[in-house]
């Protein structure tokens, strides 16, 4: 908690608050309104999919309507990148232990034959992982890969999630409310921890045209309201 107090304080002390930028242009529309002719640029939305998670349950996109995404691609037998990927997720979820329906954390396995349901319920266990708005992902790995290459784009490689396709990543990727990826992040780096941890704030409230006073924000947040 201390660590989103700082962040809400460095955010709301400037006279500008930086909002993320959109990731992955495809293509420009042609917009008619009266008559009058304006072009929008769009950008990648997420599709849906369905796996399951650290409970047993499956689950969707759908049931995670409203939240800003934070999203990583791990496996719990990982030695190297992933204990420090998940030390640093548990700062961010702990920051926002109260307001666990504005975040949502997905950790897709990329190891998922391995990764059972009773695995990632262990690991989940160990590292003190809350599932109110922390998804450890299991299912299909030529899903996981295709999300991960097609949907997330954390992969230059070529693969078709066969037995000898492997991918291995410190990317974190944030999502906002409407499924556009708005950021990559270095999750091994400290500072780059704090900074997603601020725009994780920042997108929840980007739907509002003008910025809330800091201290209702703040009661607001802390009273762990949306």
């Amino acid at each position: 908690m201390p660590l989103l107090g700082y962040l809400i304080v460095d955010h709301y002390g400037k006279n500008v608050v930086p909002v993320p930028g959109y990731y992955i242009f495809e293509r420009i529309d042609t917009v008619k309104n009266n008559g009058k002719v304006s072009y929008d640029s769009v950008f990648h939305q997420l599709r849906d999919f369905r796996l399951t998670n650290q409970l047993g349950e499956e689950v969707s996109l759908k049931d995670m309507e409203g939240k800003v995404l934070l999203v990583d691609f791990f496996f719990t037998s990982c030695p190297s990148i992933c204990p420090t990927l998940t030390k640093n997720l548990k700062l961010i979820q702990d920051a926002y232990v109260k307001n666990d329906t504005l975040l949502q954390i997905l950790s897709f396995s990329v190891d998922p034959e391995r990764d059972t349901v009773d695995k990632l319920r262990q690991y989940a266990y160990q590292h003190q992982i809350n599932p109110d708005n922390w998804w450890l992902l299991t299912g299909s790995k030529k899903e996981i890969y295709d999300l991960a290459r097609n949907q997330f784009f954390v992969s230059v490689t070529e693969g078709d999630g066969g037995p000898d396709d492997f991918i291995h990543t410190e990317k974190l990727v944030l999502i906002d409310k409407n499924r556009n990826i708005r950021g990559y992040y270095n999750g091994l780096d400290s500072n780059a921890i704090k900074k997603v941890a601020g725009d994780i704030a920042t997108l929840h409230l980007a739907k509002d045209r003008h910025r809330p006073g800091f201290m209702a924000f703040l009661k607001k947040l802390f009273a762990g309201e949306n």
